[in-house]
């Protein structure tokens, strides 16, 4: 359910996407494609995109370069999240995570569960705060990548959405970085 409000301006965010595939290259990335032209239609910004292998440290690498990105305000990766020993994507990224977002991948299953059953169960798309970084754990298909966007996403990223969005919380994201910092006890 999308919930507008006309008066509010429209907000871009920056984004940046990594694919994660020992195969793809970004020609035949359709799932890449796929979120980099919803971003785009959504009036959004894409930073960056990327291909990284099913290798933990280069996805580390790669995020974590990003989330020290003040120029980028969310990463959403796609690939590495099933079971095959390949799949390393949320083993990568979950413990990077200074906050999880449970209720992502809950809302996640739920959408994907209308569209393909129970075989939902075999992704592991997780999402979380790295920094001050929204980080979305996306599976590797064109079809979760747009059900991901066009059900959850596209509206939590629109800063006219009611009743909240993410774009209203993302000035107080380090609010507690600032708190400490301020601190003349220390």
């Amino acid at each position: 359910m999308s919930l507008g409000e006309e008066s509010r301006p429209f907000i871009p965010v920056r984004f940046a996407v990594l694919t994660v595939s020992d195969t793809r290259a970004l020609a035949d990335d359709k799932s890449g494609a796929t979120l980099a032209a919803r971003i785009d239609e959504a009036g959004h910004t894409l930073t960056d995109r990327a291909i990284a292998p099913d290798d933990i440290e280069q996805i580390r690498d790669v995020v974590s370069g990003w989330c020290a990105d003040p120029g980028i305000d969310a990463v959403i990766t796609t690939g590495g999240t099933g079971f095959t020993g390949r799949d390393v994507t949320p083993d990568a990224l979950e413990p990077l995570f200074d906050k999880r977002m449970e209720g992502f991948s809950e809302v996640f299953h739920r959408i994907s569960f209308d569209k393909i059953g129970t075989s939902t169960i075999q992704s592991r798309a997780t999402a979380g705060l790295i920094q001050q970084t929204f980080v979305f754990v996306l599976p590797g298909s064109p079809g979760a990548c747009r059900d991901a966007w066009d059900h959850v996403l596209k509206d939590q990223f629109d800063y006219r959405h009611k009743p909240c969005n993410f774009v209203e919380i993302m000035p107080r994201l380090d609010e507690h970085l600032r708190r400490g910092a301020g601190n003349s006890l220390i």
